[in-house]
């Protein structure tokens, strides 16, 4: 995204000398250009010149050769009388190991206390016999680039330059003291793609003046009428997209004699590295500092290697190009290419994808002296359909898909021609080419109201009038209440009378606009399934885990979960453009991504981790994937319903794990740690809250289930089949259907492997369940409440023998419809298998609380709710009353 320093922003605007870049900031906001960060000043603290007066060379126990200097920093010198110093030579002891210097050298010095890049922090230290007070630095060490041969020595590196006095700063001088802000740009904004667009929100935001960099008069003096003499450009789309030509305006200008190894100015070299560019050679930097400064991408020709005319046309089949990231690509027909003409054959010799990258053929090299520049201004859609065709993101063809200026190209190659007049020693050619067929502007009819309609604040038509122009619009008036807006040539995102509102808002100030809630209409608001997810999200936020999101995207996360390689849930759906090349599936349940969310909480020191996720998952079964549909035109209902079936099922899941303490320890309580009755309690309780009721099984058996009562979900006899949970600690939740019952979920203990596996403590547990189908179970008949009753309540207790696969909870279902009205509650107290009940069976002791509306219960009607509970469990369930 654009960066913005200050010192280059002033150059168009009269800004507060005293302004931070906090307040910067604040200012864009204000307009809408949000701050991304703030890059800090790539050096603090002393860094200043030097003059070496000693130079005491020796060499060390381990071999090297060394320098031991005394070297003058001004008013940094050591204090006389400090014993650092020789009482007639006021200076600091510096070791320093490059030979390129000698005495009377000026050298850039940092002293203790400075912070070098990287960061690297100066301090004194005693090394090679010596106190080094200071460091002699090089250009790599201050971040000004690789050269790391030697020190940097002022007057053979800068000597032209007037320099800093001996005792002073350099931080300014060498352009490292800076602060940057970088912007984010939203894509109608294109134009704040360069200094001229930020410096005109700028001038929007604070009432500064603005001096506008594309004018003439400004930057350049005065851009030169085309003649018959300049380098030839045909312009032959034969199909252009959507009836837009290609390209309309293309500039070329010739700078003759230009020096092949000029180098850049420092202060142009700054500037591209402010902006996150670097320094490739004077004709490419000065292209790029145009493209930075005004917004108009540009390229540099070597003039010698080009055959005219250049030709702009579409890519024929099968066509091949090395572009100058030495890639070769393979063009597409709809692909906007410059060519030139070997031979007279025009357009038979590709030079680069337009507006994208150019080729490696005619790119200026070590022995161009003569200089062709392209300006132009190409069709967006174009640019942008090549830029993704060929994952090209060019800082050019970023500027073009969004939308460029199509009267600046004259006035960005006159800027290029005088820079590299004037620092590559060339001449400018008087032959000067200039294609515009650009079509008149567009100008739309606006109604003054629209404004107020459209944002509820009463603009006056004069306070309308003023903020469109501001922007740069011409206005004509139509009648009182109308006017005829003709949006200015570097906002072609203005094409109707909402965005004209949404300029008038922006500049008048978003906090002017009133804060009113809309009235819901009746009937209205979130659905079922929103409520619910809400509900449950509440619930176990309650109940003291933490929610958290993770990005839906996984890689070996089934590995490390233990599942075979013919899991279904491994089927998973894979990006064709992933934003990570190893993640590039996305994931098929909440766990794929929340262990590694769980791992990390543990592995920063947090004793106590419990969160969950509420979260979208992707199934790939019986999703008939479709191929990639053409934008040209609107999709047919063939298409539309490809791509219907091609969208794999997202269903909505909930996926908890609990690691580490359940409750620490203290006073009056014990340290536990979570176990897989606390993951099962968080899905009956999720259940509980949505009023749906549930039933828990062993999700895993060694052997398949014998029992012949009521039909459960097949328990799993492979214990992958469960993972990523330890086999004999999870369970099974479903919920009955009528006839039919409905899988919901699996909780319980993860297995020593998978803990193991993604560093969670030992005896880690987990659930995840299908909210989706949970939600599909809440019944649509209103809840009755019931009464409270003020009669006593009776209590009976009993122990039911019953098959050990049998679910508790389809036992306390009987006993309920056994007990009826009268049962106030059920919980089951003790559990038993041993040598007093037959093999494969168990006993369950439950504590019944029972109590009636009306009147209190007689010993005959306790005895009576008794019998019909075991004459019913037996009945249903096979079970027999434990003597």
């Amino acid at each position: 995204m654009p960066m913005v320093p200050m010192s280059w922003l002033r150059d168009y605007v009269d800004a507060d000398p005293a302004m931070t870049t906090e307040e910067l900031a604040a200012a864009l906001v204000r307009v809408g250009l949000e701050e991304e960060t703030i890059h800090p000043a790539r050096v603090t603290g002393p860094l200043v010149v030097g003059r070496v007066l000693s130079r005491e060379e020796f060499e060390a126990s381990n071999g090297k050769t060394v320098n031991y200097c005394r070297v003058d920093v001004g008013e940094h010198n050591d204090a006389p009388g400090t014993g650092k110093e020789p009482s007639d030579l006021p200076s600091r002891g510096i070791i320093c190991g490059a030979h390129n210097f000698d005495v009377n050298d000026l050298v850039v010095v940092s002293l203790p206390g400075a912070v070098l890049p990287g960061p690297f922090e100066i301090a004194a230290r005693k090394t090679y016999g010596h106190v080094s007070d200071g460091m002699m630095c090089s250009a790599r060490e201050l971040g000004l680039g690789e050269d790391h041969n030697g020190i940097i020595v002022l007057q053979k590196d800068f000597p032209d330059a007037d320099l800093p006095a001996v005792g002073q700063s350099v931080i300014s001088f060498l352009g490292l003291g800076e602060e940057v802000l970088e912007i984010n740009v939203t894509p109608d904004r294109g134009y704040c793609f360069s200094m001229r667009g930020v410096a005109r929100e700028f001038s929007h935001s604070t009432g500064s003046a603005f001096r506008d960099p594309g004018l003439v008069g400004t930057l350049v003096e005065s851009v030169p009428q085309a003649n018959e003499a300049g380098f030839p450009v045909v312009v032959a789309d034969d199909a252009p997209i959507h009836g837009r030509c290609g390209a309309d305006r293309f500039v070329t200008r010739i700078v003759r004699g230009v020096n092949p190894a000029a180098p850049t100015p420092r202060w142009m070299v700054e500037r591209l590295e402010m902006a996150g560019m670097r320094s490739l050679s004077l004709a490419v930097d000065i292209t790029n500092y145009v493209m930075l400064d005004l917004g108009q991408p540009m390229h540099a020709y070597d003039l010698a290697a080009l055959e005219a005319p250049i030709v702009v046309r579409r890519a024929r089949p099968g066509e091949e190009l090395t572009t100058l990231d030495e890639v070769a690509r393979t063009l597409d027909p709809q692909d906007l290419v410059i060519s030139d003409s070997p031979s007279g054959e025009e357009g038979s010799r590709l030079l680069g994808i337009a507006g994208v990258m150019g080729g490696a053929y005619s790119e200026v090299e070590d022995s161009t002296t003569d200089i062709l520049l392209e300006a132009a201004h190409f069709d967006a859609v174009s640019i942008a359909r090549s830029s993704r065709r060929h994952k090209l993101h060019s800082e050019a063809a970023k500027r073009f898909e969004r939308g460029t200026d199509p009267l600046l190209p004259a006035i960005a190659a006159q800027r290029a021609v005088d820079l590299l007049v004037q620092y590559g020693g060339g001449h400018a050619d008087p032959a000067v080419f200039d294609l515009n067929n650009l079509p008149e502007p567009t100008s739309y009819e606006f109604a003054l109201s629209d404004a107020e309609r459209l944002t509820g604040v009463a603009y006056t038509p004069e306070r309308v009038r003023q903020l469109l122009e501001e922007v740069g619009c011409a206005i004509e008036a139509v009648d009182d209440e109308r006017v005829r807006v003709t949006p200015p040539s570097w906002r072609p995102d203005l094409t109707g009378a909402a965005h004209f509102v949404e300029e008038i808002a922006r500049l008048d100030g978003y906090d002017n606009i009133p804060s009113v809630l809309p009235t819901a209409p009746a009937g209205t608001g979130l659905t079922l399934a929103q409520r619910a997810r809400r509900l449950v999200a509440q619930g176990l936020a309650h109940a003291g885990l933490t929610q958290v999101e993770s990005y839906p995207f996984v890689s070996d996360s089934f590995d490390r979960q233990g599942m075979k390689e013919d899991d279904p849930r491994r089927q998973a759906v894979k990006l064709r453009n992933p934003l990570a090349d190893d993640a590039p599936l996305l994931r098929t349940s909440v766990l794929d991504t929340l262990l590694d969310v769980a791992a990390r909480n543990c592995a920063r020191g947090i004793p106590s981790v419990a969160i969950y996720e509420v979260a979208k998952v992707v199934h790939s079964q019986g999703v008939v994937p479709t191929g990639l549909i053409s934008a040209e035109q609107r999709p047919s209902d063939e298409q539309l319903a490809a791509l219907e079936a091609g969208t794999p099922p997202q269903p909505w899941h909930v996926g908890a794990v609990l690691a580490g303490q359940a409750l620490p320890a203290g006073i009056v309580s014990t340290q536990r740690s979570f176990d897989w009755a606390d993951a099962v309690q968080a899905v009956r309780s999720i259940a509980d809250q949505l009023g749906v009721r549930i039933e828990v099984t062993r999700a895993w058996l060694a052997e398949p289930m014998t029992h012949k009562g009521p039909r459960l979900p097949e328990a799993a006899t492979d214990p992958a089949e469960v993972a990523p949970y330890h086999p004999g600690r999870v369970a099974r939740i479903f919920a009955r259907k009528g006839k039919d019952f409905v899988e919901l979920a699996l909780a319980g203990e993860l297995s020593p492997k998978t803990c193991k596996a993604f560093g969670l403590p030992a005896r880690s547990c987990a659930f995840e369940l299908d909210l989706d189908a949970l939600i599909a179970l809440i019944s649509d008949e209103p809840l009755q409440v019931k009464p409270v009753s003020t009669y006593p309540a009776a209590k009976e207790d009993l122990a039911l023998v019953v098959a050990n696969d049998l679910p508790v909870s389809r036992v306390e279902q009987v006993i309920r419809q056994a007990a009826g009205a009268l049962i106030e509650d059920l919980s089951l107290f003790d559990v038993y298998e041993g040598d007093q009940v037959p093999e494969g069976f168990r006993s369950l002791a439950f504590s019944l609380r029972l109590r009636a509306s009306d009147h209190t219960l007689t010993p005959d009607e306790v005895q009576k709710v008794r019998a019909d509970v075991i004459a019913k469990t037996e009945k249903v369930l096979g079970a027999t009353l434990r003597g």
